[in-house]
């Protein structure tokens, strides 16, 4: 773990009372911090690095000159009570003010609300939220996990270094709470709710159920019981592939929907046969 700051000045190596001034009176939406940083990628002066990004991304811009900062270059920041420009550091070389009660020198990170448990993962390059002590980092997926899940997540090669399957904002940085399915991919809770919304309870990557459907597909099982299918219908058998379990079973067609054969899941797929049928768009109508 790194969280040294840069060598001090011997009058300004300790703290004092001084250094909390302006306390909770600075920094911006995104942190309370006193001090704001200087963009090495184009020289501006900004809050905090998502004031940067959320100013230099903006669509009003060109899209050739939209860019993120890039964290680990900063260099200078300023004093936001002094206004002194320096070397990145936790404690103001000019007023001796703390710029910031949680500081990460590798992430050059700043931020007074020290409740949030911040600490540096070196594996992640990052720093994270939540106390190192509750989290632990998983090689394969690549991130930080709740320790609740270390001997029951399902691991999925790089799980957090790719978009979100619904807002397709970039995961393994964002500030949003993240959610991690059954199948283990990784999704942002609002966008998971907002699926249940639309009542969509399968992984936008794999369509594996997210949630147990067990008393859906016992009414499924009721529904198709009492909807005998036309004399035309009545003896034909189609291929399904299940989505939750992979595999593959024939089963007699239904216009409602197809049971595995296998874990007694509605969330098939019609793979061969006619006529073709949409499980899914049978179980929305369902849930509805």
């Amino acid at each position: 773990m790194d969280f040294q700051t840069n060598s001090l000045p011997s009058s300004l190596s300790q703290p004092s009372a001084s250094s909390d001034l302006g306390f909770g009176n600075f920094g911006c939406s995104h942190y309370r911090r006193r001090c704001k940083i200087r963009a090495p990628c184009c020289n501006a002066i900004f809050d905090c690095r998502h004031c940067h990004n959320e100013a230099k991304n903006s669509q009003e811009l060109n899209p050739i000159d939209r860019h993120d900062i890039p964290r680990h270059q900063i260099k200078k920041v300023i004093c936001s009570l002094c206004d002194t420009e320096q070397d990145v550091q936790q404690y103001c070389i000019n007023c001796g003010v703390c710029m910031g009660k949680y500081f990460c020198a590798t992430c050059k990170f700043f931020d007074d609300d020290i409740s949030k448990n911040q600490y540096h993962c070196d594996e992640c390059g990052i720093c994270r939220t939540g106390g190192k002590d509750n989290f632990f980092h998983c090689k394969r997926c690549g991130c930080c996990y709740s320790k609740v899940m270390k001997d029951g997540h399902r691991c999925v090669e790089g799980a957090m270094h790719h978009n979100c399957p619904v807002c397709i904002e970039y995961l393994f940085d964002t500030l949003r709470d993240i959610t991690v399915l059954p199948c283990g991919h990784t999704i942002h809770l609002e966008c998971v709710k907002e699926m249940e919304q639309h009542y969509r309870y399968s992984c936008p990557v794999c369509s594996k159920s997210i949630c147990d459907m067990s008393n859906l597909w016992k009414k499924l099982d009721q529904v198709i019981a009492s909807t005998p299918m036309p004399e035309t219908y009545k003896d034909k058998m189609v291929w399904i592939l299940c989505n939750d379990c992979g595999v593959n079973s024939q089963v007699q067609f239904h216009i409602v929907g197809h049971k595995c054969q296998s874990c007694k899941s509605y969330n098939t797929r019609q793979i061969q046969g006619s006529p073709s049928t949409s499980c899914s768009s049978a179980v929305t109508e369902m849930v509805r």
